[in-house]
């Protein structure tokens, strides 16, 4: 099968899934949304489990895939933190496959597939992918705290504007501002903050530190 014909898989089962909980969401409804056979979607993703491991990998890709662009931008240090923040906090708000892998909380009306690889005998590749494991939140937190690290030691970051003299922060001390600040913006996740929203809360927490 052609990648665009899983994708447009995975768009209907996501779309289904916004409209009735998992339980409810049909395989052969989701194989006429994308306008394929039933046995089509079996092939590609061996079962309704398949499917249900191939979306939240799906979703679990796109949300690193939003981090490291938060990371890329053409700012300083502190301001990608920020970014990064504030895209954790509203990809989560705007997908809950996304909220519930950042916080282990899965409602009944999502699938929740075990984190462990399942055994897989798919010739699909990107199907042996997603019956491999699964991201928990920690695996996020580590995911996106080395990106970050990566991205803001590389050669030509722009120092942020910090107080006159602090020493720019090693590796270990840039690990754990990035790590402090993923597990902020995952606390905003779980309990909205109100007024200055995420930026706000990152930019207290960054100040004279050295990133």
């Amino acid at each position: 099968m052609m990648p665009a014909a899983r994708e447009s898989l995975l768009d209907a089962a996501y779309t289904a899934l916004a409209r009735r909980p998992w339980s409810a969401v049909r395989m052969v409804d989701v194989a006429a949304a994308a306008g394929v056979s039933r046995q089509t979607l079996y092939n590609e993703f061996g079962s309704k489990e398949g499917l249900a491991r191939a979306l939240v990998r799906r979703e679990a890709d796109g949300y690193l895939a939003g981090v490291e662009r938060a990371l890329a931008l053409p700012a300083d240090a502190r301001e990608r933190l920020t970014a990064t923040a504030e895209w954790t906090a509203s990809a989560a708000r705007e997908n809950a496959l996304v909220k519930a892998m950042l916080t282990g909380c899965w409602s009944e009306r999502l699938p929740a597939p075990t984190l462990s690889a399942v055994p897989s005998s798919s010739a699909v590749p990107a199907q042996r992918r997603a019956d491999g494991p699964l991201p928990s939140p920690g695996d996020f937190v580590a995911a996106v705290r080395d990106r970050a690290v990566a991205a803001l030691s590389a050669p030509g970051t722009p120092r942020a504007d910090t107080a006159p003299g602090t020493p720019r922060a090693d590796t270990a001390e840039l690990a754990r501002t990035c790590e402090l600040i993923v597990r902020l913006a995952l606390s905003c996740v779980a309990a909205p903050p109100g007024e200055g929203g995420v930026a706000e809360l990152v930019r207290v927490t960054l100040h004279r530190q050295p990133v």
